[in-house]
């Protein structure tokens, strides 16, 4: 089995430790590490990553397996939420009612939009297609 990219692994961490709230000295302390191992894990200088992965997975709530590959396990804890998706959760819990509908709908839309193949650009199109 090959490593996985450390710097991945390391933003799986941070992401995941961010979304408990927790600090990097929080969960050295939790996993029995010091702060600055964790540190090196989150920026991808993973030196003993390996041997506490199982630790660190279950203080942060969640699968050694999604902080290695990024997969969820079916039937597992659901996925920590990055920045921008707390950043957007915060957003919208301080909308009204109304707005908050209206963002359910546009994000239903651009969602729609984003699984559509795009239209190729007027420029790039075949000239014999008009």
């Amino acid at each position: 089995m090959t490593d996985p990219p450390t710097a991945e692994l390391g933003a799986r961490i941070r992401a995941a430790r961010l979304a408990q709230g927790l600090t990097q000295d929080q969960l050295a302390r939790a996993v029995g590490v010091t702060r600055s191992a964790v540190a090196q894990w989150e920026t991808g200088r993973a030196g003993q990553v390996g041997g506490n992965l199982a630790r660190i997975a279950r203080f942060l709530g969640t699968s050694a397996a999604y902080l290695l590959t990024g997969e969820p396990e079916a039937g597992g804890p659901p996925l920590p939420l990055l920045g921008d998706e707390m950043a957007l959760l915060r957003a919208y819990r301080d909308c009204t009612p109304d707005d908050r509908a209206l963002l359910v709908r546009t994000a239903v839309r651009l969602a729609r939009l984003s699984s559509t193949p795009e239209p190729p650009h007027p420029s790039l199109r075949d000239k014999t297609d008009n």
